[in-house]
């Protein structure tokens, strides 16, 4: 099925099949100014040998981090990724994570975001950090 919005963004028609979050079972479950949670499964976003992909930990952290700064700038404003670091605390091997994702710095051209990623045990596996550039007066196009 086709994604039409992820969270307060619009998904541009021509990419509405071609998402991400739904190829890895991200679910928003809150998208607040201050407060942006999601949950992914560890089944379908595996390592070789069994443990979650810490690039999965990765895009559940940009998709949080961004949907944080788009409901900061506003949803039509064009929001960049701009540095990720992910610190690997511990492997995960089954159910869901839910990453957390908190404000540190909420600019008018940036924002930076921690999110904390926990197993099913609320034991902490991943803390990242994003900024996202929000550039000035550039608006989504192809709406």
């Amino acid at each position: 099925m086709a994604q039409t919005a992820l969270g307060p963004v619009g998904v541009l028609p021509s990419y509405a099949d071609q998402q991400l979050v739904e190829r890895l079972g991200i679910d928003i479950t809150v998208c607040e100014p201050d407060l942006v949670v999601g949950t992914m499964p560890v089944d379908g976003n595996r390592q070789p040998i069994g443990l979650l992909h810490g690039g999965a930990n990765a895009v559940l952290a940009e998709t949080l981090g961004s949907l944080a700064a788009w409901v900061h700038a506003g949803a039509d404003r064009i929001i960049v990724g701009q540095e990720l670091s992910c610190t690997h605390h511990a492997g995960v091997r089954n159910g869901r994570v839910t990453g957390v994702c908190r404000p540190l710095h909420v600019g008018r051209t940036s924002a930076t975001y921690e999110i904390v990623i926990t197993d099913q045990h609320d034991r902490r596996t991943c803390t990242a950090r994003l900024t996202c550039a929000i550039p000035s007066d550039r608006r989504r196009r192809g709406r």
